[in-house]
């Protein structure tokens, strides 16, 4: 199945109503993609003990490959707060040439196999311990590949939301130099009329006070879009 081309059909049509990037979203890819490194570690850790006999660590092993499992399906399918695969560099990660989510969903199959030979005490346990063990160097080498996806799209986000941020500053000192050019020429034209332009001179005032109020408001927001 060309699982790539599917895989892309599927993510068009639900990108419609995938949750808006942001900070806080890559924040939660980055660390459920951490989690999933954590977790491939941990299950192949207490494989090989509920290989020795160790009791309860087949219960241990089996909580980290469910978590193992959950993170994988969110970081590729998405969830209500999380979106799936959604740039071209996420797409070759997972389904290009790399394989990536075959070679993760392998990883699942032959952990499950594992497990439960080693609960049944199947002679096979060893062999397939020694082919989880030999597999995990591997996986992890694609899980930090891809975790460096995310990591790098979170700068671009960051980068881009600051650029915005800058041509919006732009966009309000040029307001706020025109309001203070009006408000400067309103005290004139009051100061002409006299005690007719006193009402006038008031909202002038006001003006005043609303360009200096814009100007703080810029000077905050480019601290923070310098930070």
């Amino acid at each position: 199945m060309a699982h790539g081309s599917a895989a892309a059909a599927v993510n068009g049509d639900a990108a419609k109503d995938a949750p808006k990037l942001s900070g806080e979203v890559f924040g939660a890819l980055i660390n459920l993609s951490g989690r999933r490194r954590f977790t491939s570690q941990r299950l192949v850790l207490y494989a090989v003990l509920a290989g020795q006999g160790q009791e309860g660590a087949v219960d241990v092993a089996r909580d980290a490959l469910k978590l193992f499992r959950d993170a994988h399906q969110v970081l590729v399918n998405g969830s209500d707060t999380l979106p799936g695969i959604f740039c071209p560099a996420l797409e070759e990660a997972y389904f290009g040439r790399t394989g990536g989510d075959r070679q993760i969903r392998e990883f699942i199959e032959l952990a499950e196999r594992t497990l439960n030979a080693a609960e049944s005490g199947f002679r096979s346990k060893q062999e397939l311990l020694d082919e989880l063990v030999s597999s995990t160097t591997p996986l992890l080498a694609l899980l930090n590949q891809v975790t460096a996806i995310y990591e790098e799209q979170s700068k671009r986000y960051a980068m881009k939301m600051k650029n915005q941020l800058r041509t919006v500053i732009t966009d309000i000192e040029t307001i706020a130099k025109q309001a203070r050019m009006v408000s400067f020429n309103a005290r004139v034209v009051a100061a002409r009329a006299g005690t007719a332009g006193k009402e006038f001179a008031v909202v002038a005032g006001v003006m005043s006070n609303i360009t200096g109020e814009i100007d703080d408001m810029v000077k905050t927001a480019l601290a923070t879009a310098s930070a």
